[in-house]
């Protein structure tokens, strides 16, 4: 099974972000987009991992949650990784948060000696709107910074979980499925 760890947004803000990404959608780029049942903040990607081991990564979860707390997530802002000439992301931001920081470094030290090697980029909180095929240039995404400046939305929720999430992979795009939610009280 193809696992990550995350936290899911509210139904509402899920559907207000959508919205509000509307008109770089209509803009045709050739990017798959993320539906909105779908738009969540990865803390660590495990990739393929033995359904056997789901009771480890459970007990795994609940360590590294202790002592954490219901999370403020400020929403805002929308940019692409690596770069807007050649996206391989597009993304809605998330402010950095010391409390947020805390979680997804106490998930990469708990996961570490699993198996699940530290991540060697820097944390950087966002949440995925779509991603762009190999296959476009430079030139398909010409307004793509323009448009993504336009877009407007800013939020703050308080997320009460951290999610131990499948990923299946359909032709149109991931379906995500909750294995095991540890609340943040």
């Amino acid at each position: 099974m193809r696992v990550f760890l995350a936290l899911n947004l509210p139904e509402a803000t899920r559907q207000a972000l959508w919205r509000a990404a509307a008109p770089l959608r209509d803009l045709g780029f050739p990017i798959r987009w993320v539906r909105p049942e779908g738009i969540h903040l990865t803390l660590k990607f495990l990739g393929e991992v033995a359904e056997q081991r789901d009771a480890e990564l459970v007990a795994a979860l609940a360590r590294a949650a202790r002592g954490a707390r219901a999370l403020p997530l400020t929403l805002g802002g929308f940019g692409a990784f690596p770069d807007f000439q050649r996206p391989r992301v597009v993304w809605a931001g998330v402010a950095p948060d010391p409390s947020l920081e805390l979680l997804q470094n106490q998930i990469e030290e708990v996961f570490a000696p699993l198996g699940f090697p530290t991540e060697a980029r820097p944390f950087r909180p966002h949440l995925t709107l779509g991603r762009a095929g190999r296959e476009g240039r430079s030139r398909d995404f010409a307004r793509l910074e323009a448009a993504l400046g336009l877009l407007e939305f800013a939020e703050t929720v308080l997320v009460g979980s951290v999610d131990l999430m499948q990923s299946t992979l359909q032709s149109g795009g991931a379906v995500y499925q909750v294995r095991h939610s540890e609340r943040l009280p």
